[in-house]
């Protein structure tokens, strides 16, 4: 069937892209295929290219019909096979892969930063994500497949599954592959469920995976430059910051904070 076809494009694509900014790996000729770390992944352009690329399909199927006819038929698919369908787990699978990196630190296996430094990087990522998708949705007032209201687009939930399954490949990536792909398994998952939800189009589930990757990327890109910026200086230990997300007239920022 082909909603089944794209949904092992699912499957296998999201999952493999954690292979991309592992450990660089040298065959016989001494050619480099990977990056040394997750963390100079992070400088390189072409990483952002999939997850751009994602973003990039979604914003095309409100222009081309060939993409919309995609969600249509993919639609149409799913409720040939699996009609009435309805489960709440990807409310819960959203936040898997973040819970796994707090899960896999209280077992003793370190990432890459501290409890602090993760938690604020998790939460500058999330509000980058939130920020642009609720932007985004109010702009886009795209319908869901259920007509339950016009914030289809992005998919929110899916977006949030793939930026926590980034942080998840972030902070164990170098350790072993294995991690990210976990991540991005369970992420695919959560998008797939939402359209089997009927609460997205399938090009809302493929934009908001890529919205979610980007924003953890760009959030472990920008955060050092951050914490610099506002971190207190060396010479006086009384003096400190913090990040805080805000919310306010249906727009979301950050707050930093600093105690002298």
């Amino acid at each position: 069937m082909l909603f089944k076809k794209y949904l092992f494009v699912l499957i296998m694509v999201f999952p493999v892209m954690s292979f991309a900014q592992q450990p660089e790996v040298t065959d016989s000729l001494n050619t480099t295929h990977k990056y040394k770390t997750i963390e100079e992944a992070n400088h390189s352009i072409v990483t952002y290219i999939p997850p751009a690329a994602f973003v990039t399909w979604g914003i095309l199927s409100f222009h081309v019909k060939g993409i919309r006819q995609i969600d249509y038929n993919v639609y149409n698919d799913m409720q040939k096979d699996h009609p009435g369908f309805k489960t709440h787990a990807d409310n819960y699978l959203q936040f898997a892969p973040a819970v796994i990196v707090y899960g896999l630190n209280l077992a003793g296996v370190h990432g890459k930063h501290d409890f602090a430094d993760r938690t604020a990087l998790y939460v500058l990522s999330e509000g980058i994500f939130a920020g642009s998708t609720f932007t985004v949705k109010n702009l886009s007032k795209r319908t869901r497949p259920s007509d339950k209201d016009k914030y289809s687009f992005p998919s929110g939930h899916t977006g949030n599954a793939f930026a926590a399954a980034e942080f998840l490949n972030q902070e164990y990536g170098d350790i072993s592959p294995w991690y990210g792909i976990a991540g991005y398994s369970i992420a695919a998952t959560t998008g797939i469920l939402r359209v089997y939800n009927n609460a997205h189009w399938f090009s809302d589930v493929v934009a908001g995976a890529g919205v979610g990757i980007l924003s953890t990327k760009i959030a472990y890109l920008v955060y050092p430059y951050i914490k610099k910026q506002f971190s207190s200086s060396k010479g006086d230990k009384n003096t400190g910051t913090m990040l805080i997300p805000t919310y306010q007239n249906q727009m979301f920022g950050f707050s930093f904070v600093k105690t002298l």
